[in-house]
């Protein structure tokens, strides 16, 4: 690489605040700089740097006993109008009078590259714990909320693009009972059941998610809201303003 195709150095700065931002991307942690920096594959006095600049523009927070660093409250402020015209704050309302309904956490989901993303999370007032909660990334192909997207994705300009790993049998069986079901091992396994959101086009926006305990989820209760859920789902659907940035997503993982 010559020297006129290096990056300049504000714009390689960016990158890497971005990069180290993105290091805090799912359940909230809170990482010491030298945490922070083995993530980012940074150096510790550049990752200190970096995070200092973040600090002072209010993305990252440091807490002053212990030095982490989290996310700031400056990130929720941008993230606001986003929210607002994606139509989830129309939206939440009635994700969390699903969740208090169900007794279960609601989580919606958008497909980003080959992961589903959850975006929005609505916890019941109770019977509340920590299996309720999807990781904030999985897998497209072997998630349900990832099914739930993929069964329900149209196909486009006359080409099936669904991903040949995942049996087609797999996607028919989602399409035809409307929903998609999941069994998370571990040592007391969770059970996952998603449905698609469809937007005021039809085309499919996000999807709606619960998980807990496969011995409290079990096919009896599965049974009972499954409907509640898809219930909610047409609701919401047409409040969604515009799909186009979430199915272009899923037609590129097509095509590869």
């Amino acid at each position: 690489m010559t020297a006129a195709d290096q990056p300049r150095s504000g714009a390689q700065a960016v990158d890497r605040a971005i990069h180290v931002l993105n290091c805090f991307e799912g359940d909230d942690p809170e990482l010491s700089v030298s945490e922070l920096a083995h993530r980012a594959g940074l150096p510790v006095s550049t990752t200190y740097r970096l995070a200092q600049a973040l600090v002072r523009g209010r993305l990252l927070e440091q807490d002053p006993a212990t030095d982490r660093y989290r996310i700031g409250h400056g990130l929720a402020s941008l993230a606001r109008p986003a929210l607002s015209r994606l139509g989830i704050d129309a939206a939440a309302p009635h994700l969390y009078a699903l969740a208090a309904g169900i007794k279960i956490t609601v989580s919606l989901s958008i497909a980003d590259d080959r992961d589903a993303v959850t975006v929005f999370q609505a916890r019941p007032p109770v019977y509340f714990c920590s299996n309720q909660l999807p990781q904030a990334r999985q897998p497209l192909r072997s998630s349900a909320v990832g099914q739930a997207l993929l069964a329900f994705t149209p196909v486009v300009d006359g080409l099936d693009r669904r991903p040949t790993p995942l049996p087609t049998t797999d996607l028919d069986r989602v399409r035809r009972s409307g929903f998609a079901v999941e069994i998370i091992e571990r040592e007391d396994p969770v059970r996952s059941v998603a449905v698609p959101i469809l937007g005021p086009d039809r085309q499919v926006w996000g999807a709606l998610g619960v998980q807990a305990r496969s011995a409290r989820l079990n096919e009896e209760l599965l049974r009972g809201i499954v409907p509640a859920m898809r219930q909610i789902a047409g609701r919401i659907g047409p409040l969604f303003q515009s799909t186009a940035a979430i199915t272009d997503t899923p037609v590129e993982l097509y095509s590869r």
